[in-house]
């Protein structure tokens, strides 16, 4: 059991970490008290803000001996409301933002060691300048820090080729409940030592352990990219694509989204400054993306395999970016197509994953159902088809208050979403976690043998319940 932190030990943590390290003042802690979509709202006695492992471990110990609740923080850019404290006003948050420093980059083991609060687009470039790159890109790659992302397992757009975080994970240090430092950072490719912690540790949102760095493979700089923007028919005939591509260029093959022509026209409306690649409007498209060394290889294969799907019809227009700014156009149409549903209006979004073979149906039988149990319901469905991974939003009907529908009528709605997602075998969080405002719904439809798991995991490693409550686990 946790309580309401004592003046004894608030004291400790002050002492501890000086006045750039500890904050109690509401001003300074409004920003991080709330969710980066604004949807839950809590409170806290005080944020700690450490710049060292070591102050860190310390932090806990004294939070451990007092009982007190802690709430992991990186970047403040989650999406299912996972490092936002509850309303009791009793927990800390314990930012990992001054934890900054990129340690090393190793060019010849390709091993990068970034700490918990760098912030991705920052890492970006210090690899680009060693001639590296770090193969995991999103939207939010100017706020989401490396701590963060390991927390969550983050995906991206490069997860066909390279994995999502915990692929790209060579070795962790973390913070454990008691205050010991796990120091696994070792790039080791042979360890049996029983349980990976590491693995454990990426994806837990902070609830088993605080990641302060972590070892990142690299890979080199690639020399050229490729870009195409494809009009087709249907999710059918880009899988079809997909697959032909991925036979004949295979692991050049780095990017493969699907997007409708509804997404397009929404951002085409509300973000200034773009423009559609094509001629002519088609139902679907995809936006396919090629990285590797010889350009000129890179070039004739995308254009060969293009030309050989127009010429049988598999695809209906394709427009392949001339250069790097073209290229940023057509990602650009991706990235921007959240800010342009949020202009649309409310609705509610499902990131979800399925057996990439099955997106397709998925795609195509849950607008049905979702309308024949809630009639006038209209749905968007966009994302990264190479790994299975739906962005799938669902807008109220067009006739009254959609905000008050959502809040009547959503939960029964998300179910449906999520229910369907576990008959294909997928599961209700791709990529953003579970948090706070999918972690009922998880108790409720997922495996008990998962859950049971899960639970004797968190009970072992954090009898106190200290690290992040009320998230992930019911």
């Amino acid at each position: 059991m946790t309580g309401a932190p004592s003046p004894a030990a608030l004291d400790a943590l002050a002492r501890l970490l000086g006045p750039k390290g500890y904050t109690d003042a509401r001003d300074d802690m409004a920003p991080w008290l709330t969710d980066w979509r604004g949807k839950y709202h809590g409170a806290a006695t005080a944020m700690l803000s450490p710049a060292t492992t070591a102050e860190v471990a310390e932090a806990v110990r004294i939070c451990a001996a007092h009982r007190i609740a802690l709430v992991p923080q990186g970047g403040n850019s989650g999406m299912v409301g996972g490092a936002t404290p509850d309303a009791s006003g009793t927990q800390l948050i314990l930012s990992t933002r001054r934890l900054n420093h990129i340690r090393a980059i190793d060019r010849d083991t390709r091993i990068a060691v970034a700490e918990a609060g760098v912030i991705l687009e920052n890492f970006h470039n210090a690899a680009l300048a060693e001639g590296m790159r770090f193969p995991l890109t999103l939207g939010g790659k100017g706020s989401a820090t490396i701590g963060g992302l390991v927390s969550t397992n983050a995906g991206g757009t490069q997860v066909l080729r390279h994995g999502t975080m915990r692929a790209l994970v060579a070795g962790i240090e973390a913070v454990l409940p008691d205050g010991s430092i796990f120091d696994g950072l070792a790039p080791l490719k042979k360890d049996n030592r029983g349980y990976d912690l590491k693995q454990l540790l990426c994806g837990a949102e902070g609830t088993l352990g605080i990641v302060t760095a972590a070892s990142l493979h690299l890979v080199p700089a690639s020399a050229a990219r490729r870009t195409a923007w494809v009009g087709l028919e249907s999710p059918d005939d880009a899988l079809h694509l997909l697959r032909r591509l991925d036979a004949a260029i295979g692991r050049e093959l780095e990017g493969f989204e699907i997007i409708p022509h509804g997404c397009l026209d929404a951002v085409l409306r509300h973000i200034p400054r773009t423009r559609a690649p094509l001629a002519e409007a088609h139902p679907w498209y995809a936006l396919i993306e090629l990285a590797g060394d010889d350009e000129a290889a890179l070039d004739a294969a995308l254009q060969a395999e293009l030309a050989a799907a127009l010429d049988d019809r598999l695809i209906g227009d394709v427009a392949i970016a001339k250069n790097d700014r073209e290229s940023e156009d057509f990602w650009r149409l991706r990235d921007s197509i959240s800010e342009a549903e949020r202009a649309e209006g409310p609705a509610i979004q499902h990131d979800v994953s399925v057996p990439v073979d099955l997106m397709p149906r998925f795609i195509a039988d849950n607008p049905g159902r979702l309308a024949t149990a809630f009639p006038g319901v209209r749905t968007v469905s966009f994302g990264h088809l190479g790994d299975g991974n739906i962005h799938h939003h669902v807008q109220p009907p067009a006739d009254g208050d959609g905000a008050a529908w959502l809040a009547r009528h959503g939960a029964d709605l998300s179910r449906l979403v999520y229910s369907h997602v576990i008959e294909l075998g997928g599961s209700i969080s791709a990529e953003h976690g579970i948090g706070q405002m999918k972690r009922d719904i998880f108790a409720e439809l997922d495996s008990p043998a998962r859950l049971t798991a899960l639970r004797g995991i968190k009970s072992g490693l954090d009898p106190l319940g200290l690290f992040n409550p009320g998230k992930l686990i019911a």
